[in-house]
Order: structure tokens, then C-alpha cells, then sequence
């Protein structure tokens, strides 16, 4: 996947400024930022679900805006900001939504899909919930279930707008975890907005960091977590320390006083 000199502007702001970049398969990347730097509008740009005001985004080298949106579902998932809203659906039911890709006109599929929900639901810890309706559940547990209508949908890439927002760092840890274990396991491309520096750098391959509409630092979580880089985007100070097991980068706040 690559993003070919991608500008757009929202309400009369310039959001993204010619920006490109390729997204190799089997890869995790993390987008960091300060807010309105333009995550969330690049993430939707290579979604296909929004168009640039010029630019292009190319999926094997062909332009996304051309890729019917069934088929296109059939490669890629999007896990929006917020996850699921709390609707009557069960979770056994909204997982299984994410076969609709995969069904023919008659809403039907070559073969039962039940083994690949069940394995959706059992691998995001579900299956005892199955058929408690989604308001009945806590955030964190409809956010796993919107992983979980993910998975059962197969894609090749995955896009996550902030996926730990709202959930506390145990459903944090355990739900980047799962997300890197399915991109190891399927040889993914991944692409995640991640306010969390620290776990950005813990979970993702490559970084890419936005700043006023431009790349202002891409490559590995050594290359881009430098304290000269972060005080150029968020204005704070930080000293960047090795985590004492895995060795990544990881950052620590200065206060001013």
C-alpha cells in the first residue's frame, strides 16, 4: 500500500500536506502525533473511505478509489475510533458481520463460516459472552468484540484508529498483544494510531510521526522516539531510556519544575 503525495484540507484547514509514504506487508506500524497533526485523516484517506483533495493511495499498485468496496473489504478492516456502539446485536451476531465480504448475493457463503467466528471469539476471550447483546457490555468488551468482527473478516490489512483508547492498560497490553500475534501469524500490514508513545514503540515495526500536515520523523521506534524529535512535535522535554527487557525505546517526561 502506498500514499502518493496525499494532501487534504477539512473546513478550510490544511490537514496533510504531500504526503507519501509505502506500507510494506507483514509489518506493524504505529502513526504518532499531537493532535490534529493528521492521523486520523491519513488513516481514512488509505481506508478509501475519504478521498484527497489531490494524491492518491494505490493498493497493489492500483488506485483504492477504483477497488469495488466489497472487494476491497475482502482485503482490508477498519477498526474506528470507539470501537462498536453499545446496539442490540449480539456479540455472536456482530462478529459474524464481519462475513459479509465474504457472502454471495443470497447472503451465503461455499462453506459454514461457524469455525472462523468461533476462532474470532475465542481468541479475543469472548466465546462466554457470545450472546450477551453489546449494551450489556463494558467498553473494553465491545472494543474486543469490534476485534473480533475484524478478525472474522480476514483481511490482509488492518487500520486501527486509537484501539486502546478508553480501556485500561491490562485491555491495553492484552489487546496490542493479540493485534501482533495475528500480524505475525497472517503476515499482516498493519497500520495503528497510537497516542501512547511508549507502546507504540513496544508493539510497532516502523513509526511514523505527523506534525503540522508532514512526515516529521519515519523508521524504526530507535530511529523516530529521539527527545529532539518529540520536543519539536509535542513541546515537552523527555529523556529516552532502553526498556530493561525487550530493549525498545522508551520515554520519560521532564517536568519544568
Amino acid at each position: 500500500m502506498k500514499a502518493n503525495q496525499l494532501t487534504a484540507t477539512r473546513q478550510g484547514n490544511l490537514v496533510l500536506d504531500s504526503v507519501s509514504y509505502s506500507f510494506e506487508a507483514d509489518r506493524f506500524y504505529g502513526m504518532i502525533g499531537p493532535n490534529g497533526a493528521g492521523k486520523t485523516t491519513l488513516l481514512h484517506l488509505l481506508s478509501g473511505t475519504d478521498r484527497p483533495d489531490r494524491g492518491e493511495v494505490l493498493l497493489d499498485d492500483r488506485p483504492i478509489a477504483e477497488v469495488p468496496r466489497k472487494t476491497l473489504a475482502r482485503r482490508l478492516a477498519v477498526l474506528q475510533q470507539g470501537g462498536l456502539p453499545p446496539v442490540g446485536f449480539t456479540v455472536r451476531e456482530v462478529v459474524a458481520m464481519g462475513r459479509y465480504p465474504h457472502q454471495n448475493w443470497l447472503g451465503g457463503e461455499e462453506s459454514d463460516p461457524a469455525s472462523i467466528i468461533d476462532e474470532a471469539l475465542d481468541t479475543m476471550g469472548l466465546r462466554h459472552l457470545q450472546k450477551r447483546r453489546l449494551h450489556q457490555l463494558s467498553g473494553g468488551e465491545r472494543q474486543r468484540a469490534a476485534l473480533a468482527k475484524l478478525m472474522a473478516q480476514q483481511p490482509d490489512i488492518l487500520l486501527l484508529d486509537e484501539p486502546t483508547t478508553y480501556l485500561d492498560i491490562g485491555y491495553q497490553v492484552s489487546l496490542l498483544d493479540t493485534v501482533r500475534a495475528w500480524q505475525r501469524e497472517k503476515g499482516l500490514l498493519v497500520i495503528a494510531v497510537l497516542h501512547d508513545l511508549n507502546l507504540a514503540a513496544l508493539y510497532c515495526d516502523e513509526l511514523l510521526a505527523l506534525h503540522n500536515g508532514k512526515i516529521a520523523a519515519a523508521g524504526t521506534p530507535e530511529d523516530v522516539l529521539q527527545p529532539s524529535v518529540i520536543e519539536e512535535m509535542y513541546g515537552t522535554q523527555t529523556t529516552a531510556i532502553r526498556h530493561p527487557i525487550t530493549g525498545a525505546p522508551q520515554l520519560m517526561l521532564q517536568p519544568k519544575a
